[in-house]
């Protein structure tokens, strides 16, 4: 496995395989990997020639410095995880002068109003410092196919709308929810609890089953009471958000409508970790 860590080695590693005609597939991370990474790699390894990955913390899309300064980092451990998997081929490993080389600022985008549901209402700008990050790893490894976690999905569909915008001739592909065999979403942050709370947490995989199970029969507003009084009844978890949204447009629904298609989506802080997870809702 390649490792890159210059911009100018990058451009002349992607251009030598251009000139070979292969297919690329990408998948950017901000490292403290796990096996929900990999399977983008997984996905990634079977549809091209060549799979790259990147491990850049970008610093433009956390609103809480304190967050910045806590996300995990081990660069070595992440490389490591990389070669034992075989699933890539090279990982880029830029400066922040490679990607921001004269301001380390977001640009401004239009999502379409993507941006200003859910995440959007509380962390304002984050979606201008994920699109800023995405489209210029995008110029730089010139991806054929981009692998995105449904985990993120309000995220996944940013990615979708800058990408259209801008009109890149790239094939952004979500990957399902990878999960801990309790259930768990698997996540970065996941590492900051500790092992018994990472098994209570399961409560927020089972809570979106039973929602599936409530879809259509329960009203949304009964649904919403029943997911408050679950987190209720949790030691050191509180609920940030439950919701309800059309997949299309994440705009929040009240009401059930047969011909659009609905995901929930939940937020919990479990012992001032928080923790998102979402699913169709079938």
């Amino acid at each position: 496995m390649e490792v890159l860590k210059s911009k100018k080695v990058l451009q002349d590693f992607i251009e030598r395989q251009k000139e070979m005609g292969k297919k690329i597939g990408f998948a950017p991370t901000m490292g403290a990997l796990h096996d929900g990474h990999l399977s983008l790699y997984k996905m990634a390894k079977e549809e091209n020639d060549l799979v790259v990955s990147s491990i850049f913390v970008n610093p433009t899309q956390f609103n809480n410095p304190d967050d910045l300064k806590k996300y995990p980092r081990d660069i070595n451990r992440d490389i490591s995880i990389l070669e034992k998997s075989g699933l890539v081929d090279a990982v880029y490993i830029p400066e922040v002068t490679d990607i921001y080389p004269e301001k380390t600022e977001s640009r401004n985008y239009d999502f379409g109003g993507l941006e200003n549901e859910m995440e959007g209402k509380s962390r304002p700008g984050h979606f201008d410092g994920v699109g800023t990050v995405v489209e210029e790893l995008f110029n730089q490894v010139k991806p054929d196919n981009a692998y995105f976690g449904e985990k993120d999905f309000q995220q996944l569909a940013i990615i979708k709308k800058m990408t259209e915008n801008k009109k890149l001739l790239i094939n952004i592909k979500g990957v399902p929810v990878y999960r801990a065999e309790n259930g768990l979403a698997l996540s970065s942050r996941n590492q900051r609890l500790q092992e018994d709370r990472r098994e209570a947490s399961k409560v927020i995989f089972e809570t979106l089953k039973k929602v599936n199970d409530w879809f259509r029969v329960v009203t949304i507003p009964e649904i919403k009471a029943r997911v408050q009084d679950i987190f209720d009844q949790q030691r050191g978890m509180q609920l940030e958000y439950f919701l309800i949204a059309d997949e299309e447009t994440l705009r929040e629904t009240d009401f059930f409508y047969k011909d659009r298609n609905f995901r929930a989506f939940i937020v919990v802080m479990v012992d001032g970790v928080r923790l998102i997870d979402n699913m169709h809702l079938d």
